[in-house]
């Protein structure tokens, strides 16, 4: 088995990379901390319910990924996985996002035995009718309760605005009706196209050696994947216009909740491109939006913004937007303010002591985030299914200019890539 050394120096930092026998690719983090954390992924996700095997189209129910994260935690003798993980004294779970399926765990001790029942379960599905049947009303009751939730409502209603016919505009859990047409022959049919070991990852960060993880994989994983069949995802890149500018509800809310959407005209395919393009809108984001900038303060001021109030960048190869999200009494004139902000902004220009300082600022971020296991292993996975090299992130923060941060401040706000997702209280039908 091959192993490539990835360090950087400036961090003091360093893992290893392994491609299994099976075909599976197992990083492991060295860390001196007290706890380890061990991610069992798959490079698929809820984006990917449509795709090509060999040439030949198939669409499976939305929500797919999402219900095999459920299933694949029942065994076969009925018994669930998270019962001997409990019993181990480790916490286990899982999570379904646009492009990652994950499963995990954290412990003190055991680790031996946890790592064995995480490889396990997820290389062992068994979907029966009766059980997919009750797992389907599970998930449904899931989904009518994330809709009963304002912030989830207000942000789904924004990507519903932003995007035509993108699915990142769809929930990640699917419908109410999507998963019940969900049958146990779709379920095996998904997990033979995308849990291929070639298409997953392994990676287990703690005080942990790489031969320690090895040897258990070694002694679960025993025989090599057939040859991963030609999978083209039938993704849509969405870069036009947005498909309406404004959406309202009307929730139980105690004031009106808002998001504020800005649709990216750019998709990048190439990974570090996406990823420096990444980390200058992080910069940009936090010059503009933080909460030391004129315009958070100057309506925080005026009542318009509460602490409340969240900024971040999504991007993937086939759509990338900017998210503002707060409450407010009037959202509308939060959208004006931020409009004329950003004309003033990009009139003047932004001060070479607010990007350094800005920048300084995420790079402290980028560092403290190695004081964490749970970190590290999930922003290690963010990068392995791109082949990206986790440590690049620094580098390339390093390398953003003003200039570039400024052309880039006057290229992507423009006027006809906004949305606005409202979520006003209901009306007292009594008054």
């Amino acid at each position: 088995m091959e192993r490539i050394e990835h360090a950087s120096c400036r961090l003091g930092e360093a893992y290893t990379t392994v491609v299994h026998p099976s075909g599976l690719s197992v990083y492991v983090y060295p860390k001196k901390m007290t706890g380890i954390y061990a991610l069992f992924a798959t490079n698929y996700g809820s984006l990917d319910s449509t795709f090509s095997v060999d040439g030949k189209d198939e669409t499976l129910p939305d929500g797919i990924a999402h219900f095999l994260e459920h299933k694949l935690f029942e065994n076969e003798d009925g018994t669930d996985a998270f019962s001997a993980f409990s019993s181990l004294g480790a916490d286990a779970n899982a999570y379904t996002s646009y492009g990652r399926t994950a499963y995990l765990f954290s412990c003190t001790e055991h680790f031996g035995e946890a790592l064995e029942e995480l490889l396990r379960f997820v290389t062992h599905p068994c979907f029966r009718k009766e059980s997919v049947k009750r797992e389907a009303s599970i998930i449904a009751e899931e989904i009518r309760m994330y809709r009963d939730q304002p912030w989830e409502r207000v942000y789904e209603s924004m990507l519903g605005a932003l995007y035509r016919r993108h699915p990142v505009r769809k929930s990640i859990c699917g419908s109410v009706a999507s998963v019940k047409r969900i049958t146990p022959e779709e379920l095996y049919r998904a997990y033979e196209v995308f849990y291929r070991l070639s298409n997953m990852a392994l990676i287990v960060c703690g005080d942990v050696s790489t031969e320690e993880v090895l040897t258990v994989v070694d002694r679960i994983l025993t025989h090599k994947t057939a040859d991963a069949p030609s999978v083209t995802r039938k993704i849509p890149r969405d870069a036009g216009a947005v498909a309406k500018p404004y959406t309202e509800e009307r929730m139980q809310v105690s004031k009106p909740i808002f998001s504020i959407g800005i649709k990216d005209a750019v998709l990048l395919s190439d990974p570090r491109e996406r990823l420096s393009r990444e980390l200058s809108m992080s910069l940009l984001n936090e010059i503009l939006f933080s909460q030391a900038s004129d315009f958070y303060n100057g309506l925080f001021e005026k009542g318009l913004l509460t602490p409340a109030f969240t900024v971040g960048y999504s991007a993937a190869e086939t759509f990338a937007f900017d998210c503002l999200s707060g409450e407010s009494e009037d959202p509308e004139a939060v959208l004006r303010e931020l409009k004329a902000y950003l004309a003033e902004v990009c009139k003047r220009g932004i001060s070479r002591e607010d990007f350094e300082r800005c920048r300084r600022a995420l790079y402290a971020d980028e560092i403290r985030a190695y004081d964490s296991t749970e970190e590290i292993a999930n922003r290690l996975l963010s990068f392995v299914f791109d082949g990206m090299e986790m440590f690049d992130s620094v580098e390339l923060l390093e390398e953003i200019t003003p200039e570039e941060i400024e052309q880039l401040m006057r290229s992507f706000f423009r006027e006809d890539r906004f949305v606005l997702s409202v979520i006003r209280p209901k009306i007292n039908e009594e008054t």
